[in-house]
């Protein structure tokens, strides 16, 4: 069974700019450098930059979601509004707000009911990539809220509370399946790389 994003890399053209980015605007801490990557925390879900490298590399441009507390929600976007041109949708009675990052990625932030001990960017609640065959909430290649595109190509970890065996039940499908670590990275038809981890 899977469970929580556990990261989401972006492969960006020039680290430091992109980390000072991501401090700056969405107040993210970086928790980590390691192997000309930047680990940046997004609550629950570490945000990963990483210089065009060997495989499995980052989105070559993604649109992904983050969650910021309702009750903070305005705040955000008049914090951003000041310097982005943002675009606002709501879904129901919830609400996003979309901006792009310097590498030309689609950054959302969804408002969310949280309890009132977290703050700040909570987590990944929506990634989207690019797929020949639509499936169930993947996007074709085309353009969507914002004019934001799904990934052209992703590396994402997710939580599984058995990796090798949901690894196995999805084997047949896959280019690849590789043991990493504590988990098997599976490569899919499309070329994204998901890492479930346990």
């Amino acid at each position: 069974m899977l469970t929580t994003p556990e990261w989401l890399t972006l492969e960006v053209k020039y680290p430091d700019r992109m980390t000072a980015f991501y401090e700056a605007f969405l107040e993210l801490d970086v928790v980590a450098e390691r192997d000309g990557e930047t680990v940046l925390a997004a609550g629950e879900t570490d945000i990963r930059l990483r210089a065009p490298g060997p495989v499995p590399r980052g989105g070559l441009h993604t649109h992904y979601a983050l969650t910021v507390p309702e009750r903070e929600y305005d705040d955000w976007y008049d914090r951003l509004d000041d310097r982005f041109d943002l675009v606002e949708h709501s879904f129901g009675d919830a609400r996003s707000l979309y901006f792009y990052d310097p590498e030309g990625n689609c950054v959302e932030l969804g408002e969310r009911p949280l309890p009132t001990d977290r703050s700040g960017v909570c987590g990944l609640f929506e990634l989207v990539l690019e797929v020949e065959e639509l499936d169930i909430e993947l996007w074709a290649s085309r353009l969507g809220i914002a004019d934001a595109r799904g990934g052209v190509h992703v590396d994402v970890g997710v939580a599984a509370s058995e990796p090798r065996a949901t690894a196995r039940e999805i084997a047949d499908e896959a280019l690849a399946v590789t043991s990493v670590g504590n988990g098997v990275r599976v490569r899919d038809p499309d070329g994204h790389y998901v890492t479930l981890v346990g």
